[in-house]
């Protein structure tokens, strides 16, 4: 026992011991139970055994030859003490009735148990009377195992355990009472008892004892209260007790405050001791002061520097206190007539930081006379004159023949924070006679097949009498390292040996007897086409020689201010307009305005689609209110989101489980990075994501009447033909946009369609979808070997070749409108995956639905065309449903039973009756079993009768629904011809 009871507890079974209360328990009585026995010839209190040999009272009753049998036994009053749902244990044995020798045939193995609510203890012998109402039922129990013979030496005995509930209930109390009727049995043993859930601290919080709810399915919600010293991190905090007395579906957590930690299994908050700190709200322990740090009181929630040791605002409270560097050392510098080189050592004491970087301070000084001041901002510095990493940089654009100081600061993560100036080394230096400055403008003067002439302007500081020019040039599509260089004495040079028609890049810089100067921008020109040059040296007739020499000056002005602007405006390095042009380097099929789905796989790094798609909520702004579902990443609940500036909302709210990975956490937020690009009446709303805190939540618009089939279901035949076309319309629409955005759904189905309170329909769950490329006639997606795809909603091929199209969700969207209209029907009922397949491709297809007009059955068949290349668009879809909205009476024609569907496996709109051995069955068949009783009650229990019925007996029975009315006799009158089909067969 000690065994059992320890590996209970190890697999945290043992709370099931403290979930149930006993209300009564009939083996631990020690004289009569003293039941009332109703007829007093029928149940008999007598002493017998348990399965362990124990002694205790028990009913009995065996009255098998007697016809007619109803013999009742009912319990003393039981008080409810606050329970809304009871449940009752009985053990028992049943004879076998063919065991028994001449039994008559009204032997029975089975009995009925019943419950009677009251506020006090009233029963008589006689009240409530011996009949099923006001007696409640609550099941008839049967015996899993009967016995046939009795051992006299031992007696075998073979005893039966069920269990029953029943509620709600709300009176102070109530009775048991058990029926027999004609069995031969045993009631050994009864106990009565409530589940409930026990007082417990999970997840940070306090929960008091919670009482199950009144339904097997029930959730009692229970809020927690914090252990003291903890601090709520989402509210509310909730455990749900479920029907079985036990919790689950937490919601939200208390976490031990800063400067306490969690101990005892987290039921206790407690200080963090001298020297030891926590500086957060969290489940993490008390952290030991770092380095040069220390605390001045228990609870700490940071460690204080000590003096000449700071820490940033940046340092994270455990890192150890630093201090400021040292000065850096032994500074080279090495100047180039105006330019300087200088390099350094890093410090001796870098303050024990991993942060160090340098900055550079410039003062001019002059010729040397007078004070020094700071360097203007043509100074250049490389690669930055503040926050240098390494101990070497370049600076240049000095004036010629001056003076200046240069000092280099070594600074860290702390250096603001001293009292103190940072440490720095200076260097003195003179400069030398300055390079010329860079040439702004190239000129294009004339070009051939094979050279262009060029010119352009002298530098704007010059520095000296410019020695010479050096022009470098190269084809626009080489590397610029495959250059190559020519000198000039002048500012024009022509360059030659140059391939016909093709771009070139030249740049040009001076030189004096300080050196070279800066080579200017990037100018781009091309050498003319050998067609172009013949067709130039034609058109040179004397006769025109002047008025088109005149012409083709204005000509190559034009061209070349054009192209010196464009070439301008270019940085350095980038390529120009002109070259685009030129070139062709225009995309032309995008059109203006026209938004593209942008797939978020495709970011390096997926948060980043998270971040510009999806809005961020603060955690403070959202309310969970209750869970109304579970998905594969965890719970999906309702509640209210208050923004700042805008009236609250219902909203619904998908929550990432604890323990999750850093793929489940992409994985689950990529649906929201997918969702934040859609903006469409009929597509589902992204509100937000919660990603700075825990848990990680989707926020999207509430649907009051949730998924589309579930819906339909639940609504069978309360819809006007118009409604359902109405819906299938906003389907459309919402599938025509994402078409448009080059967007592929591939899971379109009526169960990942949403539905609101005005019954507007809405394209959600995009967890299977994917971006279309554009760069082909047809584009398609190609899923990866493996990956799951719904067949019965699936194109054939893209379950054969895995091609996903719109034309692929064109398919699925008439398996939509299947659905629709026959109110939320299985495709293809109980058929096989691959059934479905082989079906399909014997081009058989889906009948209509009971009442389906044959125009919406005919656009079916369009989706359902085995060329994906003649199904409609979702735009013609869109334009089609339009048409029969704006004229109701082309949806009056219905479709005949024999349609060019030849497929009789599937057609099961009229369900064949002679299947049937009960109108129970028919009324289950055709999913009108809520009227067996009305049925039953007026007689009308054989096909005879039933299929005579007219409208006014099926009004009397209770149909008062049109839709239902019409289905069972649309159905009765296919019973009819039936029954008179098979009656020419026998004639």
């Amino acid at each position: 026992i000690i065994i059992i009871y320890t590996l209970l507890i190890l697999q945290g079974k043992l709370q099931l011991f403290y979930s149930v209360v006993i209300l009564m328990d009939s083996t631990t009585a020690t004289a009569e139970l003293g039941w009332t026995i109703y007829p007093s010839q029928g149940w008999e209190e007598v002493s017998g055994y348990d399965e362990n040999m124990n002694t205790i009272r028990t009913y009995q009753v065996c009255n098998v030859f007697d016809n007619s049998q109803n013999n009742w036994v009912r319990t003393k009053y039981i008080r409810r003490r606050g329970a809304q749902r009871i449940h009752v244990q009985m053990k028992f044995s049943v004879r076998d009735c063919s065991s028994i020798p001449n039994v008559p045939g009204s032997c029975k193995e089975t009995f009925n148990l019943y419950y009677y609510e009251s506020d006090s203890n009233t029963a008589t012998k006689l009240s409530p009377p011996w009949m099923e109402n006001p007696w409640v039922k609550v099941d008839t129990i049967a015996a899993d195992e009967s016995f046939s013979q009795v051992d006299l030496g031992g007696r075998i005995m073979k005893i039966n355990s069920e269990i029953r509930s029943f509620g709600p209930v709300s009176r102070n109390g109530f009775y048991l009472a058990f029926q027999d009727y004609g069995a031969c049995m045993s009631l050994i043993a009864v106990r009565v008892f409530y589940r409930k859930c026990p007082s417990v601290i999970h997840n940070g919080a306090i929960f008091s004892e919670t009482l199950s709810g009144a339904e097997s399915t029930s959730l009692v919600a229970a809020r927690g209260v914090c252990v003291p010293n903890g601090e709520e991190v989402d509210v509310p905090i909730k455990l749900y007790c479920n029907g079985d007395g036990e919790w689950m579906v937490p919601i939200g957590r208390c976490m031990c405050k800063a400067g306490y930690e969690a101990v005892e299994n987290g039921t206790v908050c407690r200080a963090c001791v001298s020297g030891f700190f926590k500086a957060a709200q969290g489940d993490q322990q008390c952290l030991q002061c770092p380095i040069n740090s220390r605390t001045t009181s228990e609870g700490a929630t940071n460690c204080v520097c000590r003096n000449g040791y700071y820490r940033a605002d940046s340092d994270p409270p455990q890192m150890p206190c630093t201090t400021v560097p040292s000065a850096p050392q032994n500074v080279i510098s090495m100047v180039n007539e105006t330019s300087l080189r200088l390099e350094w050592s890093p410090p001796k004491e870098a303050g024990g930081r991993e942060d160090l970087v340098y900055n550079i301070i410039c003062k001019s000084c002059g010729s040397g006379r007078g004070g020094c001041t700071r360097c203007g901002d043509n100074v250049q510095f490389v690669p930055r004159q503040l926050g240098l990493t390494n101990t070497l940089v370049h600076i240049s654009d000095l004036l010629a023949h001056t003076q200046y100081t240069f000092e280099i600061q070594a600074v860290n993560g702390v250096s603001d924070q001293s009292p103190y100036s940072p440490q720095y080394t200076s260097v003195n230096i003179t400069t030398n006679q300055a390079a010329p400055s860079a040439v702004s403008i190239i000129h294009q003067v004339s070009r051939r097949p094979d050279s262009i002439t060029l010119s352009w302007s002298q530098p704007d500081q010059p520095n000296g009498l410019i020695l010479d020019y050096e022009l470098k040039y190269y084809e626009k599509n080489q590397a610029e390292w495959n250059s190559s260089l020519t000198r000039s004495q002048t500012n024009t040079a022509v360059i030659r040996g140059l391939k016909p028609g093709t771009i070139y890049v030249f740049q040009v810089r001076a030189r004096t007897v300080a050196g070279f100067g800066r080579f200017s921008g990037k100018m781009y020109f091309q050498t003319m086409t050998e067609d172009e040059y013949k067709s130039s040296i034609q058109e040179k007739l004397p006769l025109i020689i002047g008025s088109t020499a005149a012409g083709l000056v204005f000509i190559i002005a034009i061209t070349v201010l054009i192209i010196v602007c464009r070439s301008r405006r270019s940085p350095e390095g980038s390529e120009s307009e002109y070259t685009d042009k030129l070139q062709h380097y225009t995309s032309g099929h995008m059109s203006p305005g026209m938004k593209i789905y942008i797939d978020p796989f495709t970011y390096e790094d997926p948060n980043e689609a998270v971040r510009e798609f999806a809005k961020e909520i603060d955690i403070s702004c959202v309310k969970i209110e209750q869970v109304i579902g579970a998905g594969e990443f965890g719970e999906v609940c309702s509640g209210n989101l208050r923004q700042p500036g805008k009236r609250e909302i219902l909203v619904a709210i998908k929550a990432l489980k604890a323990g999750y990975t850093e793929r489940q956490r992409r994985d689950f937020l990529s649906e929201a990075s997918i969702m934040g690009q859609f903006d469409h009446p009929n597509i589902i709303h992204l509100e937000g994501v919660v990603t700075k805190s825990s848990p990680v939540m989707i926020i999207t618009e509430f649907m009051e009447n949730g998924s589309l089939d579930s819906f339909l279901r639940q609504n069978d035949g309360q819809f006007t033909v118009i409604q359902l076309v109405g819906m299938l319309r906003g389907i459309a629409a919402g599938m025509k946009y994402l078409c448009d955005m080059n967007y592929v759904h591939r899971d379109l189905a009526a169960r990942n369609i949403l539905v609101n309170s005005n019954l507007v329909c809405k394209v959600s769950d995009f967890g299977l979808s994917r971006f279309l490329e554009d760069d082909t006639s047809d584009p398609t997606y190609t899923s990866a070997l493996g990956g799951k795809i719904p067949i019965r909603w699936t194109a054939p091929e893209a379950i054969q070749y895995r091609k996903f199209t719109w034309s692929s969700d064109c398919w699925s969207y008439g398996i939509v409108m299947w659905e629709v209209m026959s109110y939320g029907e299985r495709p293809y009922w109980d058929m096989s995956n691959q059934d479905v397949i082989n079906a399909i491709e014997q081009d058989y297809r889906l009948p209509p639905p009971m009442d389906c007009p044959s125009a919406l059955h005919q656009l079916m068949l369009d989706c359902w065309q085995k060329d994906r290349s003649n199904r409609p668009k979702f735009s013609q879809i869109v334009s089609t449903l339009d048409k029969m909205i704006r004229n109701p009476s082309s949806l009056k024609a219905m479709t005949p039973l024999s349609s060019s569907v030849h497929l009789p496996l599937l057609d099961r709109t009229t369900p064949d009756f002679s299947s049937f051995s009960t109108v129970e069955e028919w009324l289950d068949a055709i999913k009108m079993g809520q009227y067996k009783e009305n049925f039953a009650n007026e007689d009308f229990s054989s096909f005879d009768v039933v299929s005579k019925m007219t409208m006014e007996d099926i009004v009397r029975v209770g149909v008062t629904l049109a839709g239902h009315q019409k289905k069972i006799l649309n159905s009765i009158q296919s019973m009819r011809a039936q029954m008179n089909q098979i009656t020419s067969v026998e004639v």
